[in-house]
């Protein structure tokens, strides 16, 4: 399969050698491992801060491929879809999932063997059961007080 985001002529291990903001567009985008996580809604503790991922996918997640199907007009359909950047992830870190590259790397750790990074082939993640393909329901068929039902326990 080929790879949707583009990982083609980048430095070898560049994320070891080059502080975050300091990385181009196309190597920030290659950190992305394609999980899919970060696409799904998340319930937040109010008292504790405490945040859990549920299976409850955004609309524009595709199951398929855990991508987004409208990443560059996303905004047009999702206002509030984050774009995550150097300069917003320390405040976003909280949220994050713990398999995040972003946030793996941000942290000072090590990308782990099933990222296309470092295995070569997308589909990796996916074969390592790290991506929620095929485990997501869309945001259209569960209630706003039904999302607690599907709460999922991260790493996953």
């Amino acid at each position: 399969m080929s790879d949707p985001i583009n990982r083609a002529g980048l430095a070898k291990r560049f994320w070891e050698r080059k502080p975050m903001d300091q990385l181009s567009g196309p190597e920030w985008e290659a950190l992305c491992d394609g999980c899919g996580k970060c696409c799904l809604n998340k319930l937040e503790d109010e008292d504790t801060g405490e945040v859990a991922l549920t299976r409850v996918a955004c609309r524009l997640l595709d199951d398929a491929t855990c991508l987004c199907s409208q990443y560059n007009i996303r905004h047009q359909f999702v206002p509030e879809c984050i774009v995550l950047r150097p300069s917003n992830i320390k405040k976003n870190l909280y949220w994050m999932p713990e398999t995040c590259a972003y946030k793996l790397v941000w942290n000072g750790k090590s990308l782990p063997d099933w990222h296309p990074l470092i295995s070569g082939t997308p589909d990796s993640v996916h074969q390592a059961g790290i991506s929620m393909r095929g485990q997501t329901v869309s945001e259209y068929e569960i209630a706003d007080e039904d999302w607690e039902d599907h709460i999922i326990e991260e790493p996953i």
